[in-house]
């Protein structure tokens, strides 16, 4: 009898960035065919980046990952450095995941003198060298302007995720008596999410101009007497979500909980959103984030 052949589990060397050590840790915990290897981050006298990626040697003919947070100007170069570097190194296939493409709401020029940097920093990536296996797969979720994948080189081979089965998750977790619904902030955020979310009876909002100000109105649907959960990709100073939130209020929702991906908050935005022993009503039940932004994660 010829003996049955059991096909052995593809094993992943996992290097991470400083910022993304706690999750790259997670990940690592969750299958036993990844295996965590470090980098050397250290630093010259002078302030520049002083790199060494450890076990080298060992990595050849190995399939390899890197996660990485692009959270700021200053931490990218250094990451750039070991991602051009490891690929060269003679692994069998390189993987780069970037959870959160942080130039992507800067995708486009309106006038003459705007600087598209998504566009630029595309143009990096895409000169990634090419490994054994061929071009680097760059891995995605949920990224703000989704025609960004043409900005891409053949250098490379973007696949792009989504959080959306987090989400899912979390709401099939909610009472049964609940009736959801889904409220998306504008078109563009229908058109992305919409064909992932069709169990649900959705709400459109949609900005208006009126002068100088953004004004949010309710487009289509009916929230009245709903859990209204608006879904978006991701959330800056978060005015946008707070404005869809009255207007669902004003039209009979009973709450009103938010998701997005990428919670990016800047200068400290979230804590817009927390729930104060003052008395007052909560506006949103729950807010749903995921970790694609590190420091994000770890101030709230």
């Amino acid at each position: 009898m010829e003996k049955a052949t059991v096909k052995k589990k593809k094993q992943v060397l996992l290097y991470y960035c400083v910022e993304m050590e706690d999750v790259a840790r997670k990940i690592a915990s969750e299958s036993d065919s990844i295996i965590l290897h470090s980098i050397n981050w250290r630093s010259f006298a002078d302030g520049f980046p002083n790199l060494f990626i450890n076990n080298a040697h060992d990595i050849r003919g190995q399939h390899v990952a890197f996660l990485a947070s692009f959270s700021s100007p200053a931490v990218i170069f250094e990451q750039l450095s070991v991602i051009f570097a490891l690929p060269k190194l003679f692994v069998a296939s390189f993987t780069l995941v970037l959870p959160f493409f942080p130039t992507g709401t800067f995708e486009r020029m309106e006038e003459e003198g705007d600087v598209a940097t998504a566009f630029t920093m595309a143009r990096l990536i895409s000169n990634i060298p090419i490994s054994r296996g061929g071009p680097t797969s760059l891995v995605i979720y949920d990224i703000h302007a989704l025609q960004e994948r043409f900005y891409f080189g053949d250098n490379v081979l973007p696949l792009f995720e989504t959080g959306i089965p987090l989400l899912k998750q979390r709401l099939q977790q909610l009472p049964e008596s609940e009736k959801i619904v889904i409220a998306f902030p504008d078109d563009g955020a229908w058109k992305r999410f919409h064909n992932q979310l069709v169990d649900y009876p959705t709400v459109i909002c949609t900005k208006v101009r009126e002068g100088d100000k953004r004004i949010v109105r309710l487009k289509e649907g009916n929230p009245d007497g709903c859990h209204v959960v608006i879904v978006d990709d991701l959330v800056q100073s978060g005015g946008t979500l707070i404005e869809c939130q009255k207007v669902l209020a004003a039209h009979g929702a009973s709450k009103v909980s938010a998701y997005v991906t990428h919670g990016i908050f800047p200068k400290r935005s979230w804590e817009r959103f927390l729930h104060k022993n003052d008395g007052s009503e909560k506006a949103f039940t729950y807010f749903w984030t995921t970790d694609s932004c590190p420091h994000t994660v770890k101030v709230v």
